[in-house]
């Protein structure tokens, strides 16, 4: 394997038209920064950068349905995004966006140079017009029905039905969702890069030079040249975007694919101006691209044939791409707002960083799609961050307090259980290294957590506090090895939970740590003052999680609300069966559930004839306490024959309207109306 003088680390760029949720930090932003936090503990050069991607349909959408500016939407999340990152412990050397004048220039340029070195290819089709608006329609500006499922709400790029990739031409009676009118076709001429020309070069790269790649990526890849490339448009007809440098190009935009991956140059510039040559020209420095499952197609063979088109910069080392994240069984969702959101999360849970970096990194959805729930959330941070580490720590701590006034007394004579310790550790260090440097971060976090259970197995087995009563110079060899044990501690989680590194060296008056301190017992000088014990975790109560699974099924009903559409009308019934149904009012005197049935309630009910009528209703899994319907005034049929249920007779039938959960309503008047009035 080729040995490098420095690593380059990019970051999917998010999208600017919302705030980052759990699914996007689990599978990109934690374990970059996991990477690039390793790296510097080595002492390695490294820079890590990411930046908002701020082109594109969407966000003009979300600016046309808010009534505000594009600019005004990537103003507001490039913030939220980047303060977020910021407060989450996101390392990034360099945070920058793709409406930065950088940006705007060097994508311009980079086009250029391409189009002077004839890289492009020019193309006339007939695209979708809307003749109101005057412009052409992207994809997401077209709705249609869907010609695979029948769905009339899809849009022109996907059926969210039924799933299937769409062209705006494939709908059934398409319409403009920026004027409602029926577009109509006219022809317009794009710039394509020709990938098909890059094919054998991108197989011979990835297929042959790359199969160390993770087997998602490389079997990804492997289809995708399988089916044979084809030509890529890399402009559009929009007004938002980078304008195409090419005279006669007026109204068209660069695609937001292609200037997005871009803004990993830009933005390099802008942290280290022309030096950023070394960074991305220099054969010496090693580019890794952290991205989720979508992207790998961009960043392995777009992205790659653009830079081999260009022909001066390097090609990505590895892209270690993950999976997708799902929340509580169910795909996670920003138009159903289906997500936990980082700036959410950190109100809710100020200080806490760290427990949902643990909790995204012990379930990483490094090969397959993995899951998110509360419950596991809370279960980890009491059994593993509270009961596990912090427990050890604290414990390790209290006792030198507790037996020498918090100065770090000097180990004496080692005994085999003490030998035992020190290689365990550095074994473990040796794992850990090894699954970092392969991007192991799920099985590098569980051998740090592992260091910690041995420490606690440590202090069982020497028992210090009945040490103390009869021998203390081995007492302070056991205090002196755990104190230790807590710097690597605090080396080993660094990468993973830096908030609680940063506060555990303090503790320990340590100031700079490095990995290869990792593993060494003499970290703490005898005689150092130890701060006071200090809990680095605390417990989550259940009413803090039961908080937020309530705000995510109000979510669900919310969205079941809005999802919700009408059974269709039944056929035609003629008016004179209609007038034979006597719909009258009555009052509730009684309801209660009827025994050995679930569904059945029995009303008795005040109909204005002065004897009660008894009627049965199948609504009781509606109404778990039927005492609140007595009193109220509701609809019911009176002319239906009686009929015996559960050898109760019921005299006609309640009328109820199903709700779009499925639960049912009884039907009342708006107004007080005497019992036995006919509804008509």
């Amino acid at each position: 394997m080729k040995e490098f003088k420095r690593t380059l680390i990019t970051t999917a760029l998010p999208y600017a038209n919302g705030p980052v949720h759990i699914g996007h930090l689990a599978g990109v932003y934690v374990p970059a920064d996991i990477y690039a936090r390793y790296l510097r503990l080595k002492g390695e050069e490294v820079i890590m950068v990411g930046g908002s991607d701020e082109h594109g349909v969407p966000i003009t959408i979300k600016a046309r349905n808010e009534g505000v500016t594009p600019q005004d939407i990537v103003d507001r999340y490039h913030k939220i995004i980047k303060d977020s990152f910021e407060e989450f412990g996101i390392s990034f050397d360099v945070y920058g966006r793709t409406t930065s004048d950088t940006h705007r220039r060097v994508a311009s340029d980079f086009f250029r140079k391409l189009y002077d070195k004839g890289e492009f290819v020019e193309k006339t089709s007939l695209q979708l017009y809307d003749e109101e608006a005057q412009q052409f329609l992207a994809d997401r500006y077209v709705t249609g029905t869907c010609p695979h499922c029948g769905n009339p709400g899809a849009y022109g790029d996907q059926c969210e039905s039924c799933g299937t990739s769409l062209n705006a031409t494939d709908l059934i009676d398409p319409h403009s969702t920026i004027t409602g009118s029926v577009p109509v076709l006219r022809e317009t001429t794009h710039f394509y890069l020709p990938l098909d020309k890059w094919q054998p070069e991108l197989e011979k790269w990835i297929l042959e030079g790359h199969k160390e790649w993770k087997s998602n990526v490389y079997g990804q890849c492997k289809s995708w040249l399988e089916m044979g490339l084809q030509p890529r448009a890399v402009s559009r007809d929009l007004d938002w975007g980078i304008p195409v440098p090419v005279e006669g190009a007026e109204g068209k935009v660069l695609y937001v694919w292609f200037d997005a991956p871009i803004g990993y140059i830009s933005n390099t510039i802008d942290l280290v101006g022309d030096d950023y040559t070394k960074w991305w020209k220099d054969p010496e420095t090693r580019m890794l691209h952290f991205i989720g499952k979508d992207n790998i197609v961009f960043h392995c063979i777009v992205f790659p044939a653009m830079l081999m088109a260009d022909g001066t910069y390097n090609l990505p080392d590895n892209v270690p791409a993950n999976e997708f994240l799902n929340l509580e069984d169910d795909k996670i969702s920003t138009s159903r707002n289906w997500a936990v959101w980082l700036h959410e999360y950190l109100r809710d849970f100020p200080g806490r960083q760290d427990v949902l970096r643990y909790v995204l990194t012990a379930n990483a959805p490094e090969t397959k799609d993995n899951n998110f729930t509360w419950k596991d959330f809370q279960a980890r941070n009491n059994s593993e961050l509270v009961a596990i580490l912090g427990n050890f720590v604290n414990r390790a701590v209290v006792l030198t307090h507790k037996y020498f006034n918090g100065e770090l007394p000097a180990a004496g004579k080692l005994e085999e259980v003490d030998e035992k310790l020190i290689v365990e550790i550095n074994s473990l260090k040796d794992q850990m290294s090894e699954a970092l440097d392969t991007f192991h971060f799920r099985e590098a976090l569980r051998l740090a957590m592992d260091m910690a259970r041995a420490g606690n197995k440590y202090l069982q087995e020497t028992e210090p506090w009945k040490k103390a009563k009869t021998d203390m110079e081995r007492t302070a060899t056991i205090l002196n090895m755990a104190i230790q044990t807590c710097a690597s501690l605090a080396i080993a989680f660094e990468p993973f939970l830096p908030f609680m590194s940063a506060k555990l060296v303090k503790m320990l008056g340590g100031d700079k740590i490095t990995w290869a301190m990792l593993g060494c017992f003499d970290l703490v000088p005898a005689g150092a003052k130890i701060g006071e014990p200090e809990l680095l975790f605390e417990k989550i109560e259940d009413d803090v999680i039961e908080a937020q699974v309530q705000k995510l099924l109000d979510t669900k009903k919310a969205n079941e609300l809005k999802a919700w559409k009408p059974e269709p009308v039944k056929a035609d019934c003629a008016y004179e069966d209609f007038e034979k149904v006597d719909i009258r009012v009555g009052r509730v005197l009684e309801c209660s559930k009827v025994k050995k049935s679930k569904k059945l309630l029995q009303f008795s009910i005040d109909d204005g004839t002065g004897t009660p009528r008894t009627i049965l209703s199948g609504i009781a899994l509606s109404y778990e306490d039927p005492s609140v319907l007595v009193g109220k005034e509701i609809c019911f049929i009176a002319n239906f024959p009686p009929r015996k249920m559960m050898g109760i007779e019921s005299q006609g039938m309640i009328l109820s309207a199903v709700n779009p959960d499925g639960t049912l309503t009884v039907i009342s008047p708006s107004a007080d109306v005497a019992p036995g009035a006919q509804v008509g």
